[in-house]
């Protein structure tokens, strides 16, 4: 059984962004599991409810569900706005999305609006939670990356570069907030077995690789809090290969697999009409 996360250095309230599904909403399960309120933030009112209301009668804890849109300008107003009351101790912003597909095919407000959600979200959030963390003396920060994302990922260009910045922005802040007794740490995720991998038409049943379960991820991701390690890549076999495989050759593979699930999906789409 995996230890509880410290309330006195975590709690007595986290925030999780992109909590609706996936990633996002298992560490809002297992935070809550360690008898920490939780802040719920995404889009989806029902579905922030509904898990609201799920850890609540689980785990006995409070929650506050935000439904809000991370991709608008200014959204950190009515964030700062709805939590002034009460003490943050972790942060996870997790919120984030993709859009698979050609550079050039995709449109370029879509692609706008997806970097300002993939990058300055995770700017407003650690600049203005940050500091909050800071005064304390004590907290943690998680911003979630993805896996070789610094390497560059053909037809995911715009949202592997946004990764990037997210893995620096991280690695960064863990050096600056260390001293100030605030833990910071990226969670660079490989495939997760999540709602997103539809968008890229992948069945989870036939990948090359069985993506990683999002139990095991958030898993890794506390574990490496814990240690204020500033970068954790979940599943071993991840490591693994992001250790010996050439960015080159990852780039090629990952270009190729993502490549013939988009081209599946499209033929799927088009037997359908």
């Amino acid at each position: 059984m995996k230890a509880a996360l410290d309330k006195g250095q975590f709690g007595p309230w986290a925030l999780v962004t992109g909590a609706s599904s996936g990633i996002g909403k298992e560490f809002t399960r297992q935070i809550a599991a360690s008898g920490i309120n939780v802040v719920l933030v995404a889009r989806r009112a029902a579905l922030l409810a509904e898990l609201g209301r799920a850890i609540s009668q689980e785990f006995g804890v409070q929650y506050r569900a935000l439904p809000m849109d991370l991709s608008q300008e200014g959204f950190i107003a009515g964030l700062a706005d709805a939590t002034h009351d009460i003490d943050i101790g972790l942060v996870v912003s997790n919120a984030g999305t993709a859009n698979p597909g050609e550079f050039l095919k995709l449109d370029r407000q879509l692609l706008k609006a997806t970097l300002r959600l993939n990058t300055m979200a995770h700017l407003d959030i650690t600049h203005h939670f940050g500091a909050k963390l800071a005064k304390r003396r004590r907290g943690g920060l998680i911003l979630v990356g993805a896996m070789g994302a610094e390497n560059g990922i053909p037809r995911i260009a715009n949202d592997g570069a946004a990764k990037a910045y997210v893995h620096s922005l991280g690695e960064a802040l863990h050096y600056e907030f260390k001293p100030l007794g605030v833990y910071v740490t990226v969670l660079a995720t490989g495939f997760t077995n999540t709602e997103v991998l539809d968008k890229f038409g992948f069945d989870p049943r036939t990948m090359p690789m069985k993506p990683m379960s999002v139990e095991r991820c958030v898993s890794n991701g506390l574990d490496a809090l814990r240690e204020n390690r500033s970068r954790i890549i979940p599943g071993r076999l991840n490591r693994i290969m992001n250790a010996l495989v050439p960015a080159s050759l990852a780039r090629k593979m990952e270009a190729d697999m993502i490549g013939k699930a988009l081209a599946t999906k499209s033929a799927s789409a088009r037997a359908q009409a």
